[in-house]
């Protein structure tokens, strides 16, 4: 037995704005963000812990970005005040922007990748 679609849903596509949703075009594609300050470099921390705890990536992964996002602080902090770091921030935050890039390609969890070593990803 199918279910009827609420009163509401029914009818034309302007009544869909009756529920107060709306479609946001975007193809479900998260736009990368650029590395240009300590509030994004933040960020990436926290992105890398979720991806930790989701199993999306390991934990040297997540070590090694902990690792390049306090760099990458210290080095906002230094270059505040000794304008010649500037050089050393950019080549420390392409690279995090370069292990974020790497870690959003990697899709699948751990875990499912350990269970179905025999399956097409």
């Amino acid at each position: 037995m199918r279910r009827r679609k609420p009163e509401f849903l029914r009818g034309s596509p302007l009544r869909h704005s009756a529920c107060g949703l709306r479609l946001i075009e975007g193809e479900g594609k998260k736009e990368a963000e650029k590395l240009s300050s300590r509030d994004a470099v933040a960020r990436v921390l926290m992105e890398a812990g979720a991806n930790l705890l989701l199993r999306r990536i390991s934990i040297e992964r997540a070590e090694h970005i902990e690792r390049c996002v306090n760099r990458a602080l210290a080095l906002f902090d230094l270059a505040e005040t000794q304008p010649e770091q500037l050089s050393k921030l950019q080549a420390q935050l392409e690279e995090l922007e370069l292990l974020v890039q790497e870690s959003r390609e990697q899709k699948r969890p751990l875990r499912y990748l350990k269970k179905n070593k025999n399956r097409p990803l």
